[in-house]
Formats: structure tokens, C-alpha cells, sequence
């Protein structure tokens, strides 16, 4: 190939500019936008020309290239899906959706001004932590509370304020990795902690806490299970055990703090699949001093870190100079309160997106599969009604299976058409078991049951 000659195939920008599509593109994007993807384009293809021999594009073939570059670079990759998958909390779809009340909440808050650090009363500077700290109190039975950005940085700030260079006291059963490659050890040696191991993986005893404590102990760590589950032959000490060991050891002035790291946020007792899973007035009850957790998994609100505990333990986290970094903005602090407030009237479990999820029967969920099925039947779709069993995902009740019900699709690529399920508008995320495409109700809001019909019957027609 003559490279000189190729590169004189490549046409002036304002030639490329006046093509169809970047006529197009411009109405889409602006003309600025699109003169800059132009350029980008046109040196990367005179780069793929010298450097690698290949010959430039012809007009159309340089357009569709413009137009690739601007979908990849300049238009917003975040978009809703629905989720097919059963798992309630799932952590690479979000987690736990906005209730309709929290999304309107964002909406007035977010479109003018608010009081976020303005006192109405006095016209003088107040503090945003204040809009939310009385109803989580009321909620869990704790005195104060403060809202972070997520349950890391609230452990972050917890150990900051108080272990910074002194000794962190943990089960080694506990050491966990909460996800993404974050491991507690870790956390504690950002913040300055010393990592003071005791117990073996599968038990631990009162006893080894109370022999590992020292005047260098600033507190016990108590990580809630929440992503793994241990069965056979194991121990841990009850919370409420522990708290009393140490209280008992140690005078008041001087005791180490004892710390629940208890992730999931559930804030009131459930029966069903969410019995067995602590509530964070348990841990209040039992006596921990701050107890941290989530916002966007079982209490069902935005992403956040919530720390709980007497006014005394939360005091420090609210004076420290870290919580500037880790605070959370107004849209949270609206969700947040929008969230809660269904707790405070006992509606949770009507108007939470993830506990009403969660309490579905599983004849509730077959009786939809049994619908969908008829009409998808009914236009020649392979598919049938199955028994499924969910999860609560998000690191919440390992090893408890939900049992529900959902649809399979008996074909023979069921990668090909979960691929295809996700490259729709909306698209559907399902999952594959026993070589069949599976779609689980659970998770699916029931005005979404007709796309699923419209996805599932284009991919068909294909």
C-alpha cells in the first residue's frame, strides 16, 4: 500500500462535517462537540494509516466512525434495566431502588434551594446532620446518629476518630472483604488503627477478646457476616455477651468501645426469608456503642453510611475533620428522610421497593409467571412457568434462599438471548440455570411484566 497516497484519501474536516450524519450528530450533541470527534476521528485514522498499514475509510465508513466515537465518549452510559435476576440487593445494578416517595423528594429538594444549613427559625447557619439524626434515633432506639456516604466511610470515621494509632480488636472469623476488592483489614490501616487478631476463622470466644484487651485497646470490632454465612462446627459470642465482658473489665473511663459494623441496615423485625436477619435496635439493645450500616440494602433507601450510638460515641464523629470529606449531599438527605418516613408510620413493607419485593409469596410471583407465560405461549415462545429461589443480595442474609417463581426460556443459545435481552431498550438482565434462559419475577416491578413480553418477543422475531 502506497501510504502517501492512502493518507491523501482522508478528507478536509469541514468535508466530514458535512455529511449527513454529522449534520445529525451536530442536532444531538452541538456542532462543537461533534468538530472535536471529528478531529479525534480523522488522527486517529491517519494514526491506524501510518503506524499499522490499514487503509482509510471510505466517506460512509468515516461517519459511521464519528458516530461511534460520540456514542462511546459523549452520551451518558447510566441507564435504568430491569432486573431479572431475583436478587433483591444487587450490588452491580444498584442495589435497592428509590421509593416514589424518595425519588419526589429528590425532585423538590433538588430543583431550587433548601435549608440543608439554614435555620428557619433563627436565619442563622445550622448543621445538615440535623435533618435526619432525631428519626433514626427514634428508629433504632439510639441517641444520635450521623449519615455518611457510604458503611466504609462510616467505619473509616469511626476508627479515625477513636483507634487512630491505638488497637483494633477482631475475630479473625470476621476479617472480611465487603466487595470490590475492600477488605476490613485494609480499612482499619487507612484510618491508623492496629489490627489486633484474635480466634480462629470458624471460633471465637468471649474469652479471647477479654485476653487480647489492653491499655492500648481502643475498641472491639464486630463485623457483621453479611456477605458469606459459616455452618458446622463454629462460634461467635453474642453482641450483647461481648459488650457485658468488656463493660465488666474494664472501669467506664477507661473500657474500649465496642463497634458493630452491621451492614445490612434492617430496621425493623420481618418475618419470612427476613426473620433471622439482626435489626439495628438489636444491636442498640444489646449494648454496642456505635453500630454502623447501610442505606441503599435492607433499610432500602439511597446509597449511604449510617453510625448510631449514645450521643457521647457519636459526638467525636460529628467534630471530626474527615466527616467534611464524607459528607453526604442534599439529594441524600432527602431520600434519606423521604425513606424513613414509612418507617415511622409502619408502611415500610408496602411502600419500600425492597422489602415489598422481598414479602412476595411465591403464588404471588407464579400466578404473574403464569400469565406471562400464556402470552408469550400464545405467540409461539418456548417458555414455562419454574420455582426459583431469590436472593437478598447486597450482603444481606448469605445463604438464605427466597423461594419464588419465574419464567424459562427452553432454546438452545440462551447466551445469545441474554445477550440480546441486554442490548434492548430497556435492557433486561436474566440469568442462566441448567442451560435455560430464567427470568425471576421477584425482582421485576409488575408494570414491567409487559416489557418483558415486548423484549422477549423481539428477540424471538429475530
Amino acid at each position: 500500500m502506497n501510504t502517501a497516497r492512502e493518507l491523501r484519501r482522508l478528507p478536509a474536516l469541514h468535508r466530514l462535517l458535512e455529511t449527513e450524519v454529522a449534520v445529525s450528530l451536530a442536532n444531538e450533541y452541538g456542532q462543537a462537540a461533534v468538530v472535536a470527534g471529528a478531529r479525534k476521528v480523522l488522527a486517529a485514522v491517519r494514526t491506524d494509516t501510518l503506524e499499522r498499514g490499514e487503509p482509510v475509510p471510505d466517506a460512509t465508513g468515516l461517519a459511521d466512525r464519528l458516530a461511534e466515537w460520540m456514542q462511546a465518549n459523549l452520551t451518558p452510559t447510566l441507564t435504568p434495566v430491569v432486573n431479572a435476576t431475583g436478587v433483591i440487593l444487587h450490588t452491580n445494578l444498584g442495589r435497592a431502588p428509590l421509593s416514589h416517595d424518595a425519588l419526589s423528594a429528590i425532585q423538590q429538594v433538588g430543583l431550587g434551594y433548601s435549608n440543608l444549613e439554614f435555620d428557619l427559625a433563627t436565619g442563622a447557619r445550622s448543621d445538615r446532620y440535623r435533618h435526619s439524626r432525631r428519626v433514626l434515633a427514634y428508629l433504632t432506639g439510639a441517641e444520635d446518629a450521623v449519615v455518611v456516604n457510604n458503611n466504609a466511610a462510616a467505619l473509616m470515621l469511626i476508627l479515625a476518630a477513636y483507634c487512630k494509632g491505638r488497637e483494633v480488636v477482631i475475630s479473625r472469623g470476621q476479617m472480611v472483604e465487603v466487595g470490590g476488592g475492600f477488605r476490613i483489614p485494609d480499612i482499619l490501616e487507612q484510618s491508623g488503627a492496629h489490627l489486633r487478631e484474635v480466634g480462629t476463622t470458624n471460633r471465637t470466644y468471649v474469652s479471647d477478646y477479654l485476653e487480647a484487651l489492653s491499655d492500648r485497646t481502643a475498641a472491639v470490632l464486630v463485623v457483621h457476616a453479611s456477605n458469606f454465612h459459616q455452618v458446622g462446627y463454629t462460634v461467635q459470642p453474642e453482641l450483647a455477651d461481648l459488650v457485658s465482658a468488656v463493660r465488666g473489665t474494664f472501669r467506664d473511663a477507661d473500657r474500649p468501645l465496642v463497634l458493630h459494623d452491621l451492614g445490612s441496615g434492617l430496621l425493623m423485625p420481618l418475618g419470612g426469608c427476613l426473620e433471622a436477619e439482626h435489626t439495628v435496635a438489636d444491636s442498640v439493645s444489646a449494648g454496642a456503642d456505635l453500630v454502623a450500616f447501610s442505606g441503599d440494602k435492607l433499610l432500602g433507601g439511597p446509597q449511604a453510611g449510617v453510625v448510631v450510638g449514645s450521643a457521647g460515641a457519636v459526638a467525636p464523629l460529628l467534630r471530626h475533620p474527615l466527616l467534611r470529606a464524607l459528607r453526604v449531599d442534599k439529594l441524600i438527605l432527602a431520600a434519606l428522610g423521604a425513606t424513613l418516613e414509612p418507617y415511622v408510620r409502619d408502611e415500610a413493607t408496602v411502600t419500600i421497593p425492597a422489602l415489598s419485593m422481598a414479602s412476595k409469596s411465591a403464588a404471588e410471583l407464579k400466578t404473574r409467571a403464569e400469565a406471562l407465560c400464556r402470552t408469550l405461549s400464545g405467540h409461539g415462545v418456548p417458555v414455562t412457568t419454574v420455582d426459583l429461589y431469590g436472593a437478598a443480595g447486597g450482603g444481606s442474609m448469605p445463604g438464605t434462599p427466597i423461594p419464588g417463581a419465574g419464567i424459562a426460556v427452553r432454546v438452545d443459545r440462551p447466551d445469545m438471548w441474554s445477550a440480546s435481552l441486554r442490548a434492548g431498550k430497556p435492557p433486561v438482565v436474566t440469568v442462566i440455570r441448567h442451560g435455560q434462559l430464567v427470568l425471576d419475577l421477584r425482582t421485576v416491578f409488575p408494570d414491567q411484566d409487559q416489557v418483558l413480553v415486548q423484549a422477549l418477543l423481539t428477540v424471538h422475531g429475530r
